[in-house]
């Protein structure tokens, strides 16, 4: 079978993403239930962090143990991808010695470099760029508590980031409405933005008012306001970005009691989202954590071929 990868969302078409988000289910009940399913058995994942994450070492790690394999941890101190070693080597010595590589790493370039020299599928596990293992976490999350995708509005508040690049690829494959809320300067790439909009699947707004852009909202979504690589501008993004926090107000300004709540984590309570918003009944911030590891063990049996 020809290798395949996973960088981005628009890596699958639109039936790969409704098969994976099928077969996340499965394998979230097989887990409960504590089925025998080792399709991974005696097979590795390489695991490389220039960037650290609490959630995608776990997710990845557990979820890859769980399903049979074993999941290699490579820090910086291991790999320093892009400065001790050229990427492409880097790429084709570890892809001789295991199944699998994830990475989660700042420069996108270094991933599409990795998947091009490496000889087994190479997995996004975020860059500076894109996250698409989160996002397909985040719509099979909100599949199951709303038990369809029809006429969605997803409302994303803040920085126009990695996340809503992901969002905007989503919006490529299946047809929703997405509102990225966002102070000038602050938007998310131009060409992910028009290329969402060529795709014609999509209603796609980029607005400055998050008051009037969470108006009928089916979810409200926020990331911290200074991701990774950029926490020297914390101070300066907190005076920008005021107005633009999730609380109680904005919420009730959906105008819909069922409006859900979800963001990816880490959160920093009371700067972009209220505790109040993070501990409500419509916060569904830990489901959509859990199914992180759910939904990546769907992605790497389909890439592999398993399923």
């Amino acid at each position: 079978m020809e290798k395949r990868d996973f960088l981005h969302i628009t890596d699958f078409t639109k039936d790969e993403i409704f098969a994976t988000l099928d077969l996340a289910k499965e394998i979230k009940e097989s887990f409960k239930n504590r089925s025998d399913f080792k399709p991974f058995k005696d097979q590795t994942l390489a695991m490389i962090f220039a960037k650290p994450s609490a959630r995608t070492r776990i997710s990845f790690e557990t979820g890859f143990f769980r399903l049979g394999g074993h999941a290699l941890y490579l820090g910086p101190s291991d790999i320093d991808v892009g400065k001790r070693e050229a990427v492409k080597d880097i790429a084709r010595v570890v892809s001789r010695y295991n199944d699998m590589i994830m990475a989660r790493l700042f420069d996108h370039k270094h991933i599409i470099e990795l998947a091009e020299y490496s000889s087994v599928p190479v997995i996004n596990g975020l860059t500076d760029f894109n996250h698409p293992c989160q996002i397909m976490a985040d719509i099979f999350t909100v599949l199951e508590h709303k038990g369809n995708l029809d006429d969605l509005k997803i409302v994303y508040i803040g920085d126009g980031n990695n996340i809503v690049h992901s969002w905007l690829a989503l919006a490529q494959r299946i047809p929703f409405k997405f509102v990225c809320a966002c102070p000038p300067g602050y938007v998310p790439d131009e060409n992910i933005v028009k290329a969402a909009r060529d795709a014609g699947l999509s209603d796609i707004e980029i607005s400055h008012d998050p008051k009037t852009a969470v108006k009928d909202a089916d979810v409200v979504y926020t990331d911290v306001w200074a991701s990774m690589g950029k926490k020297h501008e914390f101070d300066e993004r907190v005076k920008r970005f005021k107005g633009f926090q999730v609380n109680d107000d904005l919420m009730s300004a959906t105008g819909k009691s069922s409006s859900l709540f979800m963001h990816c984590l880490p959160a920093q309570r009371d700067v972009e989202v209220t505790d109040s918003v993070m501990e409500s009944k419509n916060s569904i911030v830990f489901d959509e954590a859990e199914n992180r590891m759910h939904m990546q063990n769907a992605i790497m049996l389909k890439i592999a071929g398993i399923r």
